[in-house]
């Protein structure tokens, strides 16, 4: 599928500013820019985050109730039930506040519903076990929001909820005893991008704030705030930037035995240092995998685990449920696909809206996905959801696309929605799925511009291949941690050539190994996976234009730079200029 470039626009006016009061390459003052920078403090506080950048918990709303009712349950020795979701964000959450409560007060435990017995969320049977097992207190994390007749339930029962969630509220709350939300419309907490797990953190902060409890105790649990962030697809700006660079840090140096029992057991054991990307690509999905194939509190029992070969055995277990999840995955894929192919009316469709009913539920937002990379339109996968008769689904967006809202428009046909712009899930009755898929195309169809149908490749800025050099990486390496928000700058090259050594490898001879040079002097090297294909434009010794990543590889104990091809075409090809830099907070694809 042929993709559209588009080159970022900038404000020269705050370039120069920046140029003549940091005194570095004008490039780089060009992405300090288009990151929102305008000054030599902001600057400052970009390349040096820390602890004082992080806010005052008790901003957000609901904080001292949460924090009071904590501290009541402790004092009358009350039983605290810490509940959470079964996917990373969630499974992160309930080891983060249930291991600083634990280290705290002895009567606490945590419950992690059955995605296929329970579905997503509050349950009946998690508020029957609370019931029944002498729980007054519930912290939900990472769920909740929209849990108002669970939540009501719960309260006749004697029991009460504390709420922490990142999602999209209704325009009523549920009846819980605080609901810690920064996307509440009364809520005034100055950053609403924080995952589940990280409103979790705020909660421990704020607890571990107004009862003297040292910082470092709180700090220790980062590392499951970043792998949360990382995993969750939110933008990593302002408050998640520092909670993400003191995470890696705290990832890198000293991991709990749960994440270094999983790192051993990927390839990220052979790397000098683990990134946001690492994260998505490595660590998540075998996280992901304990729910999406079986029980996601396994996840939780490996995160929280203080014994080495506990950890081992249980990431042992999550390496074995990540291989079953791959293969489901591949086979759902495959299915999904011959059914696009095999309809070729719908081609002309806006949307992608596939159900079968027998395909494995905790794979189903992957299938999604990998759809939409592959034919890059709205889609929702759905499949059998807890009771016969009844639908689960999966959606995910193109960029610049609210597929929440186009599943809003078609309320009446649903049981139960939720989510963010780019991904949601959603129940409904069987019988509703004709008319849904049909609805909901006419909503895409009606609402998506059609410009949004064809992936872009958004472009930072030019270099030159002069400036591909250590000097100027070593500061280009201090925009990290990169992810939505401030994604990896993609740079553009015009008009260079092949020296000649560039070649096709791979098994299939699918990857591009390039060696590129400007003026027949300056000269890169780089990988471009997946590109094989455009080895026809390298013919002839004919000048192309091409972006790309910058990275360091290592070989044999030598570190150097390389280029990350994204894209080659020959040098005639048109990009298109836009404002500033638009959202980008895509699903990631997992591996």
């Amino acid at each position: 599928m042929k993709k559209k470039w588009v080159i970022k626009d900038v404000d020269e006016q705050i370039v120069d500013d920046l140029y003549h009061s940091l005194k570095i390459n004008r490039t780089l003052c060009k992405l300090l820019a288009q990151r929102g920078i305008t000054t030599y403090d902001e600057a400052t506080k970009f390349f040096r985050p820390s602890y004082d950048h992080l806010y005052d918990p008790f901003l957000m709303a609901d904080m001292d109730k949460a924090v009071e009712r904590i501290d009541y349950a402790m004092r009358k020795k009350e039983k605290i039930l810490v509940y959470g979701d079964y996917d990373v964000d969630g499974t992160t959450a309930v080891a983060l506040v249930y291991s600083f409560l634990k280290e705290l007060y002895f009567h606490v435990n945590f419950y992690v519903p059955d995605r296929y017995a329970e579905g997503y969320g509050v349950s009946y049977q998690g508020i029957e076990y609370a019931h029944k097992n002498g729980y007054s207190l519930i912290i939900a994390l990472d769920c909740g929001i929209k849990a108002h007749d669970k939540v009501a339930h719960a309260k006749t029962l004697g029991i009460d909820f504390i709420i922490c969630d990142h999602h999209r509220p209704s325009e009523v709350l549920p009846p819980a005893f605080a609901v810690l939300d920064p996307k509440r419309a009364d809520c005034n907490y100055p950053y609403d991008e924080l995952s589940g797990c990280g409103v979790g953190f705020k909660l421990v902060q704020a607890f571990a704030e107004r009862k003297g409890i040292e910082f470092h105790k709180v700090t220790k649990l980062l590392d499951l705030v970043v792998v949360s962030i990382a995993a969750d697809i939110v933008p990593i700006t302002d408050e998640n930037r520092v909670l993400a660079y003191f995470g890696l840090q705290r990832l890198n140096r000293s991991p709990r035995p749960g994440f270094r029992s999983l790192i051993e057991l990927s390839e990220l054991s052979r790397k000098s240092y683990i990134s946001i990307s690492d994260i998505v690509f490595n660590i998540a999905p075998r996280i992901n995998a304990a729910g999406r194939m079986d029980k996601g509190s396994d996840a939780v029992s490996l995160l929280v685990s203080s014994e080495g070969m506990l950890a081992k055995k249980g990431a042992n277990l999550l390496q074995k449920k990540n291989f079953r999840r791959r293969k489901v995955d591949a086979e759902n894929t495959k299915q999904a696909l011959e059914l696009v192919e095999n309809a070729p009316a719908d081609a002309k469709k806006k949307s992608t809206v596939l159900y079968k009913k027998d395909w494995h539920k905790g794979v189903i937002g992957i299938v999604a996905s990998r759809l939409l990379e592959k034919f890059y339109r709205p889609t929702i996968i759905m499949t059998q959801g807890e009771t016969e008769g009844e639908v689960a689904g999966s959606a995910r967006s193109v960029k610049n696309f609210d597929i929440y809202n186009a599943i809003k428009e078609c309320s009446e046909l649903l049981e139960q929605f939720g989510g963010h712009k780019y991904a949601a899930g959603l129940t409904m009755k069987a019988e509703n799925v004709p008319a849904f898929i049909k609805k909901f195309e006419k909503v895409v169809a009606d609402t998506i511009e059609e410009d949004m149908l064809t992936p872009e490749i958004e472009i930072d800025t030019e270099l030159e291949l002069k400036n591909v050099n250590p000097r100027f990486f070593n500061i280009l390496r201090q925009f990290a941690p990169f992810g939505p928000g401030n994604t990896k700058p993609v740079f553009i090259a015009k008009k260079v050539m092949d020296t000649g050594w560039t070649r096709l490898v791979g098994i299939q001879k699918n990857h591009l190994r390039i060696y590129a040079t400007h003026d027949g002097v300056f000269r890169v090297k780089g990988i471009g996976y997946n590109l094989g294909h455009k080895f026809r434009h390298l013919k002839d010794s004919q000048p192309f234009d091409m972006c790309f990543t910058l990275e360091e590889t290592r070989y044999n104990g030598q570190v150097s730079l390389q280029i990350r091809l994204k894209d080659l075409e020959p040098s005639d090809v048109s990009i298109a200029p836009i404002a500033s830099a638009s959202e980008n907070g895509l699903p990631t694809l997992e591996d």
